[in-house]
């Protein structure tokens, strides 16, 4: 591990975690409907899940990733879930309708599980172990590195999605602007799982 590898896994890790896709699209409309602040705590959440779920596996040396039944398991459960989160962000309640409903973003612990069942982060995780090498045994230098580089990418891409929201939140004055806004987010969170579909 030196200087080299740290840039060229610095630069996969920021690559795929600025991209659009399920930790982006939820950020981006939390911070829409509730503010940069409140949504902080699922970005730190998300940071959090990544960095440990990709030190796991790199120091367990990358063998979750390869089992086919896990991978086939992990998919499903991630699509079902992430289609729930989309029907969640679509019908969200919005304006004077959310506060009596007591609607609440995100929350820390949603972020971080989300995580587990997240398929573009197992792409991720499952191409930077292979690419840039797991843990050898008693050794937890990669697999650290990979947690801070790794969460530190997502910690800083979800913040940037969430200001995006906040940006966009200040145009929508109107409820109706801003269901029309959640629904857009909630259809690309759905697109964002074709390719995983068809993987």
């Amino acid at each position: 591990m030196d200087l080299a590898w740290t840039l060229a896994a610095s630069g996969f890790a920021f690559a795929m975690a600025g991209t659009p896709g399920p930790n982006n699209t939820m950020v981006t409309a939390s911070g829409a409907n509730y503010g940069f602040r409140r949504t902080l705590p699922v970005a730190m959440g998300m940071a959090i899940g990544v960095a440990v779920i990709i030190f796991t596996v790199a120091a367990a040396g990358g063998a979750v990733v390869a089992d086919p039944r896990v991978h086939l398991a992990l998919k499903w459960i991630g699509i079902v879930y992430l289609l729930w989160l989309a029907w969640r962000i679509a019908t969200a309640p919005v304006g004077l309708s959310a506060e009596s409903s007591r609607q609440r973003p995100f929350t820390f612990v949603e972020g971080a599980l989300l995580q587990l069942v997240n398929p573009k982060l197992w792409v991720m995780v499952a191409g930077a172990v292979v690419a840039y090498g797991g843990g050898v045994a008693g050794d937890l230098s990669i697999p650290s590195a990979f947690a801070v580089i790794f969460g530190g990418a997502t910690l800083v891409s979800t913040l940037a999605w969430a200001g995006i929201g906040v940006g966009a939140g200040r145009f929508m004055t109107e409820e109706r602007s801003l269901k029309l806004f959640n629904r857009a987010m909630a259809l690309l969170l759905v697109l964002s799982l074709v390719p995983v579909v068809f993987d």
